[in-house]
Protein backbone atom coordinates (compact mmCIF):
# COMPACT_ATOMS: atom_id res chain seq x y z
CA UNK A 1 0.00 0.00 0.00
CA UNK A 2 1.51 3.31 -1.10
CA UNK A 3 1.73 6.01 1.63
CA UNK A 4 -0.42 9.15 1.53
CA UNK A 5 2.69 11.28 0.90
CA UNK A 6 3.29 9.50 -2.39
CA UNK A 7 -0.30 9.92 -3.55
CA UNK A 8 -0.06 13.64 -2.81
CA UNK A 9 3.27 13.74 -4.65
CA UNK A 10 1.67 12.06 -7.65
CA UNK A 11 -1.17 14.58 -7.52
CA UNK A 12 1.34 17.45 -7.76
CA UNK A 13 2.35 16.25 -11.22
CA UNK A 14 -1.10 16.86 -12.69
CA UNK A 15 -1.57 19.95 -10.53
CA UNK A 16 1.36 21.37 -12.55
CA UNK A 17 0.56 20.05 -16.01
CA UNK A 18 -3.23 19.79 -15.85
CA UNK A 19 -4.07 22.44 -13.25
CA UNK A 20 -1.67 25.16 -14.39
CA UNK A 21 -0.10 24.81 -17.83
CA UNK A 22 -2.77 22.87 -19.70
CA UNK A 23 -5.64 24.70 -18.01
CA UNK A 24 -4.22 28.11 -18.91
CA UNK A 25 -3.37 26.94 -22.42
CA UNK A 26 -6.90 25.60 -22.90
CA UNK A 27 -8.83 28.58 -21.58
CA UNK A 28 -6.54 31.57 -22.05
CA UNK A 29 -4.50 30.87 -25.18
CA UNK A 30 -7.24 31.25 -27.82
CA UNK A 31 -8.26 34.65 -26.44
CA UNK A 32 -4.63 35.60 -25.62
CA UNK A 33 -3.35 34.86 -29.12
CA UNK A 34 -6.15 36.71 -30.94
CA UNK A 35 -6.95 39.59 -28.56
CA UNK A 36 -3.61 40.26 -26.78
CA UNK A 37 -0.70 38.78 -28.70
CA UNK A 38 -2.10 39.86 -32.06
CA UNK A 39 -2.42 36.74 -34.22
CA UNK A 40 -5.22 36.56 -36.73
CA UNK A 41 -7.97 34.00 -36.15
CA UNK A 42 -6.63 31.97 -39.08
CA UNK A 43 -3.08 32.03 -37.66
CA UNK A 44 -4.30 31.00 -34.19
CA UNK A 45 -6.31 28.11 -35.67
CA UNK A 46 -3.37 26.95 -37.82
CA UNK A 47 -0.96 27.18 -34.87
CA UNK A 48 -3.01 24.96 -32.58
CA UNK A 49 -3.68 22.45 -35.34
CA UNK A 50 -0.02 22.33 -36.42
CA UNK A 51 1.04 21.67 -32.83
CA UNK A 52 -1.23 18.63 -32.72
CA UNK A 53 0.24 17.29 -35.95
CA UNK A 54 3.59 17.64 -34.20
CA UNK A 55 2.23 15.68 -31.23
CA UNK A 56 1.15 12.81 -33.47
CA UNK A 57 4.87 12.08 -33.90
CA UNK A 58 6.39 13.22 -30.59
CA UNK A 59 3.89 11.68 -28.14
CA UNK A 60 4.16 8.01 -29.22
CA UNK A 61 7.91 8.44 -29.78
CA UNK A 62 8.32 9.82 -26.26
CA UNK A 63 6.30 6.94 -24.88
CA UNK A 64 8.53 4.41 -26.60
CA UNK A 65 11.70 6.19 -25.40
CA UNK A 66 10.39 6.40 -21.84
CA UNK A 67 9.62 2.66 -21.80
CA UNK A 68 13.31 1.96 -22.56
CA UNK A 69 14.82 4.43 -20.10
CA UNK A 70 16.98 2.86 -17.39
CA UNK A 71 18.56 5.04 -14.71
CA UNK A 72 19.24 5.26 -10.99
CA UNK A 73 15.99 7.25 -10.68
CA UNK A 74 13.90 4.64 -12.48
CA UNK A 75 12.21 4.47 -15.86
CA UNK A 76 9.75 7.37 -15.86
CA UNK A 77 10.70 9.56 -12.87
CA UNK A 78 13.92 11.03 -14.38
CA UNK A 79 11.89 12.73 -17.10
CA UNK A 80 9.93 14.59 -14.41
CA UNK A 81 12.99 15.46 -12.36
CA UNK A 82 15.14 16.78 -15.20
CA UNK A 83 12.33 18.05 -17.43
CA UNK A 84 10.78 20.32 -14.80
CA UNK A 85 12.96 23.40 -15.44
CA UNK A 86 12.57 23.59 -19.26
CA UNK A 87 8.87 22.84 -18.77
CA UNK A 88 8.31 25.95 -16.64
CA UNK A 89 10.73 28.18 -18.58
CA UNK A 90 9.22 27.60 -22.02
CA UNK A 91 5.74 28.15 -20.60
CA UNK A 92 6.83 31.55 -19.27
CA UNK A 93 8.36 32.60 -22.62
CA UNK A 94 5.20 31.62 -24.47
CA UNK A 95 3.24 34.27 -22.55
CA UNK A 96 5.71 37.03 -23.44
CA UNK A 97 4.68 39.33 -26.30
CA UNK A 98 7.82 40.57 -28.15
CA UNK A 99 7.93 43.95 -29.87
CA UNK A 100 8.07 42.49 -33.36
CA UNK A 101 6.05 42.91 -36.52
CA UNK A 102 3.34 40.47 -37.62
CA UNK A 103 5.86 38.05 -39.18
CA UNK A 104 8.19 38.13 -36.16
CA UNK A 105 5.28 37.56 -33.78
CA UNK A 106 4.07 34.67 -35.88
CA UNK A 107 7.52 33.04 -35.78
CA UNK A 108 7.78 33.60 -31.99
CA UNK A 109 4.33 32.12 -31.32
CA UNK A 110 4.83 29.09 -33.55
CA UNK A 111 8.34 28.36 -32.25
CA UNK A 112 7.57 28.56 -28.55
CA UNK A 113 4.19 26.87 -28.82
CA UNK A 114 5.81 23.87 -30.51
CA UNK A 115 8.62 23.89 -27.93
CA UNK A 116 6.02 23.99 -25.15
CA UNK A 117 4.21 21.02 -26.65
CA UNK A 118 7.52 19.12 -26.81
CA UNK A 119 8.27 19.93 -23.14
CA UNK A 120 4.73 19.02 -22.12
CA UNK A 121 5.12 15.67 -23.89
CA UNK A 122 8.56 15.08 -22.33
CA UNK A 123 7.08 15.50 -18.83
CA UNK A 124 3.46 14.40 -19.10
CA UNK A 125 3.86 11.13 -21.00
CA UNK A 126 6.25 9.62 -18.41
CA UNK A 127 4.05 11.07 -15.67
CA UNK A 128 1.00 9.20 -16.93
CA UNK A 129 3.05 6.03 -17.41
CA UNK A 130 4.10 6.11 -13.73
CA UNK A 131 0.68 4.80 -12.78
CA UNK A 132 1.50 1.48 -14.43
CA UNK A 133 4.63 0.86 -12.31
CA UNK A 134 3.69 2.32 -8.93
CA UNK A 135 1.11 -0.38 -8.15
CA UNK A 136 -0.54 -3.44 -9.68
CA UNK A 137 -3.63 -3.23 -7.44
CA UNK A 138 -6.67 -2.08 -9.43
CA UNK A 139 -8.32 -0.25 -6.50
CA UNK A 140 -5.08 1.55 -5.70
CA UNK A 141 -4.78 2.61 -9.35
CA UNK A 142 -8.22 4.19 -9.00
CA UNK A 143 -7.05 5.96 -5.85
CA UNK A 144 -3.92 7.31 -7.54
CA UNK A 145 -6.07 8.45 -10.48
CA UNK A 146 -8.50 10.16 -8.12
CA UNK A 147 -5.64 11.95 -6.33
CA UNK A 148 -4.31 12.98 -9.71
CA UNK A 149 -7.61 14.46 -10.82
CA UNK A 150 -8.22 16.21 -7.48
CA UNK A 151 -4.74 17.73 -7.72
CA UNK A 152 -5.39 18.92 -11.26
CA UNK A 153 -8.81 20.37 -10.52
CA UNK A 154 -7.83 21.91 -7.17
CA UNK A 155 -4.89 23.70 -8.77
CA UNK A 156 -7.04 24.55 -11.77
CA UNK A 157 -9.55 26.22 -9.45
CA UNK A 158 -6.80 28.20 -7.70
CA UNK A 159 -5.25 29.22 -11.02
CA UNK A 160 -8.46 30.30 -12.73
CA UNK A 161 -10.07 31.93 -9.68
CA UNK A 162 -6.97 33.99 -8.86
CA UNK A 163 -6.20 35.02 -12.44
CA UNK A 164 -8.29 38.23 -12.65
CA UNK A 165 -7.16 39.41 -9.22
CA UNK A 166 -3.53 38.74 -10.07
CA UNK A 167 -3.98 40.68 -13.31
CA UNK A 168 -5.23 43.70 -11.38
CA UNK A 169 -2.40 43.32 -8.88
CA UNK A 170 0.23 43.29 -11.64
CA UNK A 171 -1.34 46.22 -13.51
CA UNK A 172 -0.07 47.76 -16.73
CA UNK A 173 -1.05 46.57 -20.18
CA UNK A 174 -2.62 43.17 -20.81
CA UNK A 175 0.59 42.10 -22.53
CA UNK A 176 2.57 42.94 -19.38
CA UNK A 177 0.04 41.17 -17.15
CA UNK A 178 0.18 37.93 -19.14
CA UNK A 179 4.00 38.01 -19.27
CA UNK A 180 4.32 38.38 -15.48
CA UNK A 181 1.68 35.77 -14.72
CA UNK A 182 3.23 33.37 -17.24
CA UNK A 183 6.57 33.63 -15.42
CA UNK A 184 4.97 33.13 -12.00
CA UNK A 185 2.82 30.17 -12.97
CA UNK A 186 5.71 28.66 -14.94
CA UNK A 187 7.88 28.69 -11.80
CA UNK A 188 5.17 27.03 -9.69
CA UNK A 189 4.60 24.37 -12.36
CA UNK A 190 8.32 23.58 -12.52
CA UNK A 191 8.58 23.16 -8.73
CA UNK A 192 5.50 20.93 -8.56
CA UNK A 193 6.77 18.72 -11.38
CA UNK A 194 10.13 18.34 -9.65
CA UNK A 195 8.41 17.46 -6.35
CA UNK A 196 6.31 14.81 -8.11
CA UNK A 197 9.43 13.15 -9.50
CA UNK A 198 11.14 13.15 -6.11
CA UNK A 199 8.18 11.97 -4.00
CA UNK A 200 6.93 9.06 -6.12
CA UNK A 201 8.35 5.52 -6.29
CA UNK A 202 8.52 2.94 -9.07
CA UNK A 203 7.83 -0.43 -7.43
CA UNK A 204 7.52 -2.62 -10.49
CA UNK A 205 9.98 -3.00 -13.33
CA UNK A 206 8.25 -2.82 -16.73
CA UNK A 207 8.66 -5.84 -19.02
CA UNK A 208 10.90 -4.17 -21.60
CA UNK A 209 11.18 -4.84 -25.29
CA UNK A 210 14.81 -5.65 -26.04
CA UNK A 211 15.09 -3.11 -28.82
CA UNK A 212 13.04 -0.46 -30.56
CA UNK A 213 10.47 -1.99 -32.89
CA UNK A 214 8.16 -0.07 -35.20
CA UNK A 215 5.81 -3.03 -34.93
CA UNK A 216 4.72 -1.74 -31.51
CA UNK A 217 2.92 1.11 -33.24
CA UNK A 218 1.07 -1.36 -35.43
CA UNK A 219 0.16 -3.38 -32.34
CA UNK A 220 -1.68 -0.36 -30.98
CA UNK A 221 -4.15 -0.33 -33.86
CA UNK A 222 -4.70 -4.07 -33.49
CA UNK A 223 -5.52 -3.51 -29.82
CA UNK A 224 -9.30 -3.02 -29.83
CA UNK A 225 -9.54 -1.63 -26.25
CA UNK A 226 -6.82 0.91 -27.14
CA UNK A 227 -8.74 2.08 -30.22
CA UNK A 228 -11.89 2.66 -28.18
CA UNK A 229 -10.08 4.27 -25.25
CA UNK A 230 -8.09 6.62 -27.47
CA UNK A 231 -11.30 7.69 -29.23
CA UNK A 232 -12.85 8.36 -25.82
CA UNK A 233 -9.80 10.38 -24.68
CA UNK A 234 -10.04 12.42 -27.88
CA UNK A 235 -13.72 13.15 -27.21
CA UNK A 236 -13.12 14.04 -23.56
CA UNK A 237 -10.76 16.87 -24.42
CA UNK A 238 -12.83 17.81 -27.46
CA UNK A 239 -15.68 18.32 -24.97
CA UNK A 240 -13.56 20.29 -22.51
CA UNK A 241 -11.76 22.15 -25.28
CA UNK A 242 -14.96 23.70 -26.64
CA UNK A 243 -16.09 24.87 -23.21
CA UNK A 244 -12.79 26.25 -21.93
CA UNK A 245 -11.71 27.92 -25.18
CA UNK A 246 -15.16 29.47 -25.78
CA UNK A 247 -15.50 30.82 -22.21
CA UNK A 248 -13.31 33.88 -22.82
CA UNK A 249 -15.23 34.89 -25.93
CA UNK A 250 -18.55 34.20 -24.17
CA UNK A 251 -17.83 36.57 -21.27
CA UNK A 252 -16.32 39.22 -23.56
CA UNK A 253 -18.87 39.27 -26.37
CA UNK A 254 -22.06 37.63 -25.05
CA UNK A 255 -22.05 39.21 -21.57
CA UNK A 256 -20.26 42.43 -22.62
CA UNK A 257 -17.19 41.89 -20.44
CA UNK A 258 -16.48 40.94 -16.84
CA UNK A 259 -19.51 40.73 -14.56
CA UNK A 260 -18.95 42.46 -11.19
CA UNK A 261 -21.08 41.18 -8.32
CA UNK A 262 -20.08 43.43 -5.44
CA UNK A 263 -16.37 42.86 -4.88
CA UNK A 264 -16.49 39.61 -6.83
CA UNK A 265 -15.14 39.57 -10.40
CA UNK A 266 -16.58 37.00 -12.79
CA UNK A 267 -14.32 36.97 -15.80
CA UNK A 268 -13.78 33.96 -18.02
CA UNK A 269 -11.21 32.29 -15.74
CA UNK A 270 -13.23 32.85 -12.56
CA UNK A 271 -16.34 31.58 -14.36
CA UNK A 272 -14.63 28.29 -15.18
CA UNK A 273 -13.06 28.11 -11.71
CA UNK A 274 -16.47 27.09 -10.35
CA UNK A 275 -16.43 24.16 -12.77
CA UNK A 276 -12.94 23.25 -11.61
CA UNK A 277 -14.14 23.13 -8.00
CA UNK A 278 -17.03 20.86 -9.03
CA UNK A 279 -14.68 18.55 -10.94
CA UNK A 280 -12.36 18.43 -7.93
CA UNK A 281 -15.17 17.30 -5.60
CA UNK A 282 -16.64 14.72 -7.96
CA UNK A 283 -13.20 13.53 -9.05
CA UNK A 284 -12.62 12.62 -5.41
CA UNK A 285 -15.88 10.62 -5.20
CA UNK A 286 -15.37 8.95 -8.59
CA UNK A 287 -13.99 5.69 -7.08
CA UNK A 288 -17.02 5.41 -4.79
CA UNK A 289 -19.38 6.25 -7.67
CA UNK A 290 -17.70 3.57 -9.79
CA UNK A 291 -18.15 0.94 -7.07
CA UNK A 292 -21.80 1.99 -6.69
CA UNK A 293 -22.50 1.74 -10.44
CA UNK A 294 -20.63 -1.56 -10.64
CA UNK A 295 -18.03 -0.95 -13.37
CA UNK A 296 -15.74 1.74 -14.75
CA UNK A 297 -17.41 1.48 -18.13
CA UNK A 298 -20.95 2.19 -16.94
CA UNK A 299 -19.77 4.89 -14.52
CA UNK A 300 -18.16 6.61 -17.51
CA UNK A 301 -21.34 6.24 -19.58
CA UNK A 302 -23.52 7.89 -16.94
CA UNK A 303 -20.97 10.66 -16.43
CA UNK A 304 -20.98 11.37 -20.18
CA UNK A 305 -24.79 11.54 -20.24
CA UNK A 306 -24.72 14.10 -17.40
CA UNK A 307 -22.30 16.21 -19.47
CA UNK A 308 -24.53 16.00 -22.55
CA UNK A 309 -27.82 16.88 -20.81
CA UNK A 310 -26.60 19.94 -18.91
CA UNK A 311 -24.47 21.23 -21.81
CA UNK A 312 -27.56 21.22 -24.03
CA UNK A 313 -29.61 22.90 -21.27
CA UNK A 314 -27.09 25.77 -21.11
CA UNK A 315 -28.05 26.90 -24.63
CA UNK A 316 -31.53 27.94 -23.42
CA UNK A 317 -30.29 30.31 -20.68
CA UNK A 318 -30.90 33.97 -21.65
CA UNK A 319 -27.76 35.68 -22.91
CA UNK A 320 -27.87 38.33 -20.20
CA UNK A 321 -25.47 39.19 -17.32
CA UNK A 322 -28.46 39.14 -14.94
CA UNK A 323 -28.52 35.34 -15.35
CA UNK A 324 -24.81 34.86 -14.66
CA UNK A 325 -25.40 32.75 -11.53
CA UNK A 326 -27.77 30.49 -13.48
CA UNK A 327 -24.99 30.08 -16.05
CA UNK A 328 -22.50 29.27 -13.32
CA UNK A 329 -24.89 26.72 -11.77
CA UNK A 330 -25.59 24.88 -15.04
CA UNK A 331 -21.90 24.91 -15.92
CA UNK A 332 -21.16 23.35 -12.51
CA UNK A 333 -23.83 20.68 -13.07
CA UNK A 334 -22.19 19.87 -16.40
CA UNK A 335 -18.86 19.53 -14.63
CA UNK A 336 -20.24 16.85 -12.30
CA UNK A 337 -19.99 14.46 -15.24
CA UNK A 338 -16.51 15.64 -16.20
CA UNK A 339 -15.32 15.22 -12.63
CA UNK A 340 -16.68 11.68 -12.43
CA UNK A 341 -15.15 10.44 -15.68
CA UNK A 342 -11.75 12.19 -15.54
CA UNK A 343 -10.04 9.72 -13.13
CA UNK A 344 -11.53 6.81 -15.06
CA UNK A 345 -9.70 7.72 -18.26
CA UNK A 346 -6.26 6.98 -16.86
CA UNK A 347 -7.37 4.02 -14.78
CA UNK A 348 -8.90 2.48 -17.91
CA UNK A 349 -5.72 3.24 -19.87
CA UNK A 350 -3.82 1.29 -17.20
CA UNK A 351 -6.19 -1.63 -17.92
CA UNK A 352 -5.44 -1.27 -21.63
CA UNK A 353 -1.69 -1.33 -20.88
CA UNK A 354 -2.09 -4.49 -18.76
CA UNK A 355 -4.10 -6.10 -21.56
CA UNK A 356 -1.40 -5.21 -24.11
CA UNK A 357 1.39 -6.62 -21.89
CA UNK A 358 -0.52 -9.87 -21.44
CA UNK A 359 -1.26 -10.12 -25.16
CA UNK A 360 2.17 -9.11 -26.57
CA UNK A 361 4.53 -10.26 -23.80
CA UNK A 362 6.35 -6.92 -23.44
CA UNK A 363 5.40 -3.64 -21.79
CA UNK A 364 4.20 -0.74 -23.92
CA UNK A 365 2.90 1.26 -20.97
CA UNK A 366 4.63 4.49 -21.95
CA UNK A 367 3.53 4.17 -25.56
CA UNK A 368 -0.08 3.53 -24.57
CA UNK A 369 -0.24 6.37 -22.04
CA UNK A 370 1.46 8.69 -24.55
CA UNK A 371 -1.27 7.94 -27.05
CA UNK A 372 -3.83 8.93 -24.42
CA UNK A 373 -2.04 12.22 -23.85
CA UNK A 374 -1.80 12.74 -27.61
CA UNK A 375 -5.51 12.02 -28.10
CA UNK A 376 -6.48 14.51 -25.42
CA UNK A 377 -4.19 17.22 -26.80
CA UNK A 378 -5.44 16.50 -30.30
CA UNK A 379 -9.04 16.87 -29.15
CA UNK A 380 -8.27 20.15 -27.42
CA UNK A 381 -6.38 21.50 -30.41
CA UNK A 382 -9.05 20.65 -32.96
CA UNK A 383 -11.74 22.17 -30.77
CA UNK A 384 -9.60 25.31 -30.30
CA UNK A 385 -8.87 25.50 -34.02
CA UNK A 386 -12.53 25.02 -34.88
CA UNK A 387 -13.52 27.80 -32.49
CA UNK A 388 -11.07 30.21 -34.14
CA UNK A 389 -12.20 29.20 -37.62
CA UNK A 390 -15.92 29.30 -36.84
CA UNK A 391 -15.68 32.68 -35.13
CA UNK A 392 -13.79 34.00 -38.14
CA UNK A 393 -16.49 32.55 -40.38
CA UNK A 394 -19.22 34.13 -38.23
CA UNK A 395 -17.69 37.59 -38.61
CA UNK A 396 -14.77 38.20 -36.19
CA UNK A 397 -11.47 39.64 -37.46
CA UNK A 398 -8.27 40.12 -35.40
CA UNK A 399 -5.30 42.18 -36.55
CA UNK A 400 -2.37 44.18 -35.13
CA UNK A 401 -2.32 47.99 -35.42
CA UNK A 402 1.03 48.72 -37.06
CA UNK A 403 1.37 52.12 -35.38
CA UNK A 404 0.49 51.22 -31.77
CA UNK A 405 1.23 47.50 -31.79
CA UNK A 406 -2.15 46.88 -30.12
CA UNK A 407 -4.53 44.15 -31.19
CA UNK A 408 -7.79 45.23 -32.85
CA UNK A 409 -10.82 42.92 -33.08
CA UNK A 410 -13.74 43.86 -35.34
CA UNK A 411 -17.12 42.13 -35.78
CA UNK A 412 -19.11 42.31 -39.00
CA UNK A 413 -22.16 40.32 -37.78
CA UNK A 414 -22.66 40.66 -34.03
CA UNK A 415 -25.76 38.45 -33.74
CA UNK A 416 -24.17 35.59 -35.69
CA UNK A 417 -20.99 35.79 -33.61
CA UNK A 418 -22.88 35.79 -30.30
CA UNK A 419 -25.02 32.79 -31.33
CA UNK A 420 -21.95 30.91 -32.53
CA UNK A 421 -20.10 31.53 -29.24
CA UNK A 422 -23.14 30.43 -27.20
CA UNK A 423 -23.43 27.23 -29.27
CA UNK A 424 -19.71 26.51 -28.95
CA UNK A 425 -20.08 26.53 -25.17
CA UNK A 426 -23.23 24.39 -25.10
CA UNK A 427 -24.53 22.49 -28.14
CA UNK A 428 -21.18 21.48 -29.61
CA UNK A 429 -19.94 19.95 -26.33
CA UNK A 430 -23.31 18.22 -25.81
CA UNK A 431 -23.00 16.43 -29.15
CA UNK A 432 -19.44 15.34 -28.35
CA UNK A 433 -20.50 14.01 -24.93
CA UNK A 434 -23.18 11.81 -26.53
CA UNK A 435 -20.61 10.34 -28.93
CA UNK A 436 -18.30 9.72 -25.97
CA UNK A 437 -21.08 7.89 -24.08
CA UNK A 438 -21.66 5.58 -27.04
CA UNK A 439 -17.94 4.80 -27.43
CA UNK A 440 -17.51 4.00 -23.73
CA UNK A 441 -20.59 1.78 -23.78
CA UNK A 442 -18.93 -0.30 -26.52
CA UNK A 443 -15.55 -0.46 -24.65
CA UNK A 444 -14.43 -4.14 -24.73
CA UNK A 445 -12.84 -4.45 -21.24
CA UNK A 446 -15.72 -4.88 -18.81
CA UNK A 447 -14.04 -3.79 -15.59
Amino acid sequence: MAPLREKIGYALGDAASGGITWKIMSIAFPLFFTNVFGLSFADAAALMLLARMFDVVTDPLMGSIADRTQSRWGTYRPWLIFGSIPFGLIFALLFFTPELGPVGKRIWAYSFYLLMMACYTMVNVPYGSLLGVMTTDDNEKNQFSAFRMVGAYAMGFITLFSFPYLQRMVGGTEQHQYAVLGAGFGLVAALMTLACGLLTKERHEPVRAEKFNWGQFGDLFRNKPWVYMTSVAFCSNFFNGFRYAAAGYMITYCLNGDVNVGWFIINYTAFMAFSEATCMVFGAVSPAFTRWVGSKRMAFVWASVICAVFSALYFFIPMNPAFVWVMVAVSMLTSIGAGLYSPLIWSMYADVADYATEKNGTSSTGLIFSSGTMAQKFGGAISGSLIALLLGYAGMVSQTDMETGLTLVTISNEEAVRTMIWSLFSLFPAAVALIMALLVYKFPLKK
